[in-house]
């Protein structure tokens, strides 16, 4: 029995678990030194005993005769389907979702390359990273692969970006943190263009924002620990600023213009959280309205801030936020439903979450949350077939 039935329900966060070798098969091989050499890559234990211990648990039949009984209760590495292309299917069925939007979870953010200045190995990872979530999604027209695009170099976003439309990624992944330039930059429109004429989404993740001063944590006490038991995921403190970047970066790229020059192209805000969302959909209507006499970007805007955010931009909040105030407050179009598969951060019962929060809303609003809004910000990349599959209506 899948977790959801007899409705529509779309995920707009999943994640693919790399092993360590990842990224091997599809590198170009000149790159493949100065990789091997990347303080995050010699940090994997690159013997062997990531891959050697997690298949070996996923080829004992005992551990996959509890798969589907699991399927939200094992995390990460121990999830059917996290690293193995061919158990993803079986994984999809029984979650009952739609479809997925798949992220990787080790090369989120590029190894920080592009601030490294390492430009023709940030682009050779990118279009690694690319070619392998292409092929961990072949097995299954459900599944929608991501493809990162640094946007350090203008002529080289421009070729990644017709690289990865051109192999098959769904959605164009770029980072929140600007790097030389912004991300609103003129020099950018090209790979925008070509986006929004393949009706393909440009989205932000959580591990492409610039990362929180470290001395917020110098606070002469011993350091707090992550859900993980460790310091290099979120605590209460370092959570606070996971919108930052993305709040400034779709701000500048809405003043400078760009969602008016392209206004098919959707964006989406992933794992980022949302009860940011209201508050700077107003803040950016305030800044708007105070610096208008002065700006004549501002004064060229076809409309106001906040309604180019309901008219193309989609966030997908926690579960443990008030989901329903965010849509009340910020409108029908802008939430999406998310399960942070297999991660752990995710929870065991999203949908009882996001049920619980979603008192009150009113069903349309409830079935754009799950469903519609997902497919309007997917466009091309969802398949009309696959966006209100009849099989998973109640009859």
């Amino acid at each position: 029995m899948p977790y959801v039935e007899n409705r529509i329900v779309h995920d707009a966060d999943s994640h693919l678990m790399e092993l360590t070798d990842c990224l091997d098969a599809f590198l170009d091989p000149k790159f493949r030194a100065a990789y091997d050499d990347l303080p995050k890559v010699r940090a994997w234990p690159r013997d062997g005993k990531l891959p050697t211990h997690a298949n070996a648990q996923h080829d004992d039949p005992a551990f996959r005769a509890g798969a589907e009984a699991n399927i939200l209760l094992r995390k990460n590495y121990e999830a059917l389907g996290a690293f193995r292309r061919s158990d993803r299917p079986a994984a999809l069925d029984h979650l009952g979702f739609a479809s997925q939007l798949i992220f990787t979870t080790w090369c989120l953010g590029n190894f920080q390359l592009e601030e490294q200045g390492k430009t023709d190995l940030a682009y050779a990872t990118a279009q690694a990273h690319n070619r392998m979530m292409v092929d961990f999604c072949s097995v299954d027209r459900r599944f929608l692969g991501t493809g990162y695009v640094p946007l350090v170099d203008f002529d080289k976003a421009k070729a990644c970006t017709r690289d990865a439309i051109d192999m098959g990624c769904k959605a164009l992944l770029v980072p929140s943190r600007p790097v030389k330039h912004a991300a609103s930059h003129i020099a950018l429109d090209p790979v925008w263009a070509m986006a929004e004429e393949a009706g393909l989404p440009v989205v932000f993740h959580v591990g492409g924002e610039k990362k929180i001063d470290g001395q917020y944590f110098e606070n002469g006490l011993p350091r707090v620990k992550d859900f993980h038991g460790g310091e290099e995921n979120f605590t209460s403190v370092s959570y606070m600023a996971i919108p930052h970047s993305v709040e400034l970066t779709l701000a500048a790229m809405i003043f400078d213009g760009v969602l008016d020059r392209f206004p098919k192209l959707k964006f989406g805000a992933i794992e980022l959280g949302a009860s940011w969302v209201p508050g700077w959909m107003r803040n950016m209507d305030s800044a708007a309205g105070a610096f208008i006499k002065n700006e004549d970007r501002l004064k060229k805007l076809s409309l106001r801030p906040s309604e180019f955010v309901q008219r193309q931009v989609r966030v997908t909040p926690y579960p443990h936020e008030d989901t329903g105030w965010i849509i009340r407050n910020s409108g029908d179009e802008v939430c999406l439903f998310s399960s942070d598969f297999p991660h752990v951060e995710g929870g065991r019962n999203p949908l009882k979450r996001f049920g619980d929060a979603l008192q009150g809303c009113t069903q349309q609003q409830i079935d754009r949350f799950y469903c519609d809004n997902f497919i309007d910000l997917m466009g091309e990349g969802l398949a009309p077939d696959l966006r209100r599959p009849r099989h998973l209506i109640a009859a």
